[in-house]
């Protein structure tokens, strides 16, 4: 498998310095740039391939929201996940309707890391419970579109669930005690409700048009 291209944009310079030299070591990963500003990562991307930014909230003088402009504008291809320390909940809510791929605290672990940038990198977004549960607080109620659709089963509402914990099918069937076959099909179903094609896209749909209602915790019945 080819690896993986990053592009590490932070203006603190031993953790980005100590991250990429573990990230380098670690197989299926490739650092092609470190820089501490927006300009700095858009002449990089202008010069290099790149599959992931890794990306700070705060670079000081800017924030990080400015590159996702850049990049929705003339890099639509490239994924973005914000590995931060922390960050408003507003700022969350504007990163990931902004085209984030997801949210990383720099406290976990290594292993998450990578786990989180292959995940964004085949598409998928990341959300841990705590992203997860300041998205649904900062979208509020639902709005007139949300409304006129139908909320979803209990069925789908767990599968929904198993989808936005990075789950596979066969994880979720487990989970759930029902085939796999029993998951693809409610997925379909899902796809169908959102009006999309892929995984990425209906948790994003999730995100962005149904948090009041499709994101909240609920029990299967």
């Amino acid at each position: 498998m080819d690896e993986i291209r990053i592009l590490m944009v932070d203006d603190h310079n031993l953790f980005r310095e100590g991250l990429g030299r573990l990230l380098q070591t670690s197989p299926g990963f490739q650092v092609v740039g470190e820089c501490t500003s927006v300009a700095a990562a858009l002449a990089a991307l202008s010069r290099t391939e790149i599959d992931v930014v890794l990306l700070d909230y705060d670079l000081g003088a800017e924030l990080g929201t400015a590159l996702l402009d850049e990049l929705k504008l003339h890099h639509k291809q490239t994924r973005v996940l914000v590995v931060t320390a922390g960050m408003p909940d507003a700022a969350t809510l504007r990163m990931m309707e902004g085209g984030a791929s997801g949210i990383f605290l720099k406290h976990r672990s290594l292993d998450q890391l990578l786990s989180a940038i292959r995940r964004v990198a085949d598409g998928e977004i990341w959300l841990d419970s705590g992203t997860l549960s300041t998205l649904v607080a900062g979208r509020g109620a639902p709005d007139e579109s949300s409304e006129r659709t139908r909320p979803l089963t209990p069925r789908q509402h767990a599968v929904m669930r198993g989808v936005l914990d990075g789950l596979t099918n066969k994880e979720i069937a487990l989970n759930l005690k029902v085939s796999e076959s029993s998951v693809k099909a409610v997925i379909q179903e899902l796809f169908h409700k959102a009006g999309v094609r892929t995984r990425s896209q209906l948790v994003r749909i999730a995100i962005e048009k149904h948090s009041a209602d499709w994101l909240k915790p609920g029990v299967l019945g």
